[in-house]
């Protein structure tokens, strides 16, 4: 089974629809092994996208990702990071095809509703950012919900 992270964004989480991608991943067959709702810190949304440091949109960017809170996920499924992406659709929800995610929640290529690791390599890196957070939340089949604590490493 593979692991992936994956980010519900700030607008996607103030328009209410958690829920509805959550679903998504779950009727496309990726089980849900952990998640956390959290406001991201200005470090905190600079190290996830240190990558993009020396770009042009990266204080837009950050300023965005800490802008309201974002949930956080786990995935877990055959194929869970490329499931995740075509679930996703591409980046600029113009481009997205009907019926990802991207196209029907996104406002933008700024503000496109979710984030998801490219490579089982970016998804270990990722989620050892979050690793701070320590404690996420087990979502069981029982619908019982406690606490773990997370190994940073997918």
């Amino acid at each position: 089974m593979e692991q992936t992270l994956s980010i519900i964004k700030p607008d996607a989480v103030k328009k209410n629809v958690i829920g509805k991608i959550l679903s998504r991943f779950e009727s496309a067959g990726l089980k849900i092994v952990a998640c956390k709702l959290k406001h991201l810190t200005q470090t905190e949304a600079e190290g996830f996208y240190a990558e993009h440091k020396e770009r042009p949109f990266f204080n837009d960017l950050v300023a965005f990702m800490t802008s309201g809170p974002v949930s956080i996920q786990v995935l877990e499924g055959e194929n869970a990071i490329a499931l995740n992406r075509k679930l996703m659709g591409a980046t600029n929800p113009k481009e997205a095809e009907e019926g990802t995610i991207r196209s029907d929640f996104a406002e933008s290529i700024d503000a496109n509703a979710v984030h998801g690791s490219d490579s089982a390599s970016s998804a270990i890196e990722k989620s050892t950012i979050f690793s701070k957070l320590k404690k996420f939340v087990l979502v069981t089949p029982k619908s019982s919900i406690k606490l773990i604590y997370i190994n940073p490493l997918l």
